[in-house]
């Protein structure tokens, strides 16, 4: 679906953005941004939307976002429902390619930063060593002032430029330049609506209906804008709640199956295995690292 456009504010007196967000959850907004993006989430969990990928995030996760790449994260609900006192943290960085000047990108030493900022288009998990260091960069970004707040955004840079330890997100690149009010409006409340009632059935009759078009206009015009159905979506967004159960490991799979909209067992783990190309089984041991 078409994202929004998001202006990211920037103090006059910096050349990026470095915050410390503390609130009751991340935003639902799907919108995009020229600026790159990196998000550590020091608390929260839930179930992240970047790109073509849906997948759950938790607290420890260390994400860099291309420029013009879409995204939302989505906080568990019940989780924050039943512990109403918890907030989200994170600490975000943002900053547009050029921030340190257009001539910066073009020195030799400095080869490795565009094609950071080409991976990054695919979206990047940082893992390993390179995830702690950037933990506590980021962190100092957050206090730094003048040439220091330069120098850590280089250091930072210089980490995701030269490490390996990282996944891309995204099968390929997803980016937006624009978008109509019309359409972000259509297709929010589709999103918004798909996300709090996935338990259920959604016909398309009813999902049509929410966006005023008839059932083959609204087909045709959500494939057109996603570039997949609305059921491979509705299935793709119960898929991803089911791996954070199998996760947490509370309650046993054909229980989840219900709970995250299924019908019936057969199904679940059919659809299962077309999205994560594993079985329920598999993809708990694999997590959970269980023989």
């Amino acid at each position: 679906m078409k994202p929004l456009f998001h202006k990211v504010p920037v103090k006059l007196q910096n050349s990026f953005s470095a915050r410390h967000d503390v609130a009751p959850n991340f935003g639902t907004v799907w919108h995009y941004h020229p600026e790159l993006e990196i998000q550590y989430v020091i608390k929260g969990e839930g179930v992240r939307f970047i790109g073509d990928n849906i997948n759950n995030f938790s607290s420890g996760e260390l994400i860099l976002l291309g420029e013009n790449l879409p995204h939302t994260w989505r906080c568990n609900e019940a989780y924050f429902q039943s512990n109403p006192e918890l907030e989200v943290e994170a600490i975000v960085v943002q900053f547009l390619p050029d921030c340190l000047g257009k001539d910066f990108l073009n020195l030799p030493e400095a080869y490795l930063i565009p094609k950071l900022f080409e991976k990054a288009k695919q979206g990047m998990v940082i893992q390993g060593k390179a995830r702690k260091k950037m933990s506590e960069l980021l962190i100092s970004a957050v206090n730094a002032t003048n040439l220091d707040r330069v120098i850590i955004l280089i250091s930072i840079l210089k980490t995701l430029a030269e490490t390996t330890e990282y996944t891309t997100i995204t099968t390929s690149q997803h980016t937006f330049t624009s978008s109509t009010e019309s359409d972000n409006i259509r297709l929010n409340k589709v999103y918004n609506y798909t996300l709090s009632n996935y338990k259920k059935e959604i016909s398309l009759e009813e999902i049509s209906s929410l966006s005023n078009l008839s059932v083959t206009s609204f087909c045709r015009y959500f494939k057109l804008m996603t570039k997949k159905t609305y059921y491979d979506f509705l299935i793709e967004i119960r898929i991803s709640h089911a791996c954070r159960a199998l996760i947490e490991d509370k309650l046993p799979t054909e229980v989840i199956c219900f709970e995250c909209g299924f019908n019936n067992v057969s199904n679940f783990y059919r659809h299962f295995k077309k999205v994560t190309g594993m079985t329920p089984l598999d993809y708990k041991r694999k997590y959970l690292n269980k023989p």
